[in-house]
């Protein structure tokens, strides 16, 4: 076999998610190459995701390089994929999970408590859900918008754009970055992104069978692949993408798979949440449960409202 070829973002983090996969092919036998491509996301900073238009932000140049055969394989934080993939192509593998929590890093020793309304925090995030979130529990805090990679990131926090930064534990681990973690927040609260903390392996349809199972049968971590399964088929129902405040977080519990999550509106005033729990055949069901629930229960028009708010 060919050594394979992966695709990949050229950021830190994009690289080193993109070499743990490699490793994980040559621990297989499979030897492999890594391709760097720019993607829309990597070239346009100054505008919030959910401006640009969420869907592929991070993943069409890549898909490109895959339909003209040029990568075998596209490497994604599996939270950037979209809930629907183009046609032709597919997921192949989700990698072992990452604890999944979102997590508050900073400069500052003495971080104050996010309810301290003596001293209003401002929090550097790019995200829909994680700044909706904020608004529900902890309207005194302010956010601000910050893009670009978790190095220049932290250089503007250092430079007083804001008093910490809200991510995902599993980017800031990868980076070797633990040590700024001042807060690691509650899963009942900041219930994460679709996919957060696994890396999802993409390929197209022209990829020969042989070898997508053999990347498959190195990369694919089974219980994570299950988990995710049943989170993506929530996120299809909404047809939502990175810019929708969504939530959703399958675990194990024994045999058994448990779905939380919901929908938010942009305010943070609505917060729609429900939990759905089935065996592991059900996964995707659970998912499609999930979403009609959260629809009926008033989403619709949440979804509605958020992308006309989105769209203006």
């Amino acid at each position: 076999m060919d050594p394979i070829r992966i695709g990949t973002r050229g950021s830190k983090l994009a690289l080193y998610q993109a070499h743990h996969v490699a490793d994980l092919l040559t621990s297989k036998g499979i030897s492999s190459q890594i391709v760097i491509i720019e993607t829309k996301g990597d070239k346009v900073l100054d505008v919030a995701i959910s401006k640009i238009g969420s869907k592929g932000v991070f993943t069409e140049e890549l898909e490109n390089q895959l339909a003209e055969g040029k990568i075998d394989i596209a490497v994604h934080s599996a939270k950037d994929l979209p809930s629907r993939l183009p046609e032709g192509f597919e997921i192949i593998a989700f990698t072992e999970r990452e604890k999944v929590n979102d997590v508050i890093i900073s400069h500052q020793k003495e971080f104050p408590e996010l309810n301290n309304r003596e001293k209003p925090l401002v929090l550097g995030t790019s995200s829909t859900r994680r700044i909706a979130t904020l608004k529900h529990y902890y309207p005194n805090v302010k956010t601000t918008d910050i893009r670009g990679n978790l190095q220049t990131r932290i250089a503007k926090m250092e430079k007083g754009v804001c008093d910490g930064l809200l991510l995902a534990f599993a980017g800031v681990h990868r980076m070797g970055y633990d040590h700024l973690i001042r807060k690691e927040l509650d899963l009942k609260q900041f219930i994460p992104a679709v996919g957060q903390g696994s890396i999802g392996i993409e390929a197209h349809q022209l990829l020969p069978a042989e070898i997508k199972e053999s990347i498959s049968l190195a990369v694919n971590h089974v219980p994570t692949a299950v988990c995710l399964r049943a989170e993506r088929s929530f996120l299809k129902v909404l047809e939502g993408g990175c810019s929708i405040p969504a939530f959703a977080l399958a675990q194990w519990k024994g045999d058994l798979v448990e779905l939380k999550g919901g929908l938010m509106s942009l305010d943070g005033k609505n917060r729609l949440y429900d939990l759905f729990i089935g065996p592991e055949q059900n996964a995707e069901s659970l998912g499609h449960q999930l979403a009609e629930s959260i629809l009926t229960m008033g989403g619709d028009q949440v979804l509605k409202e958020i992308k006309k708010t989105l769209n203006e």
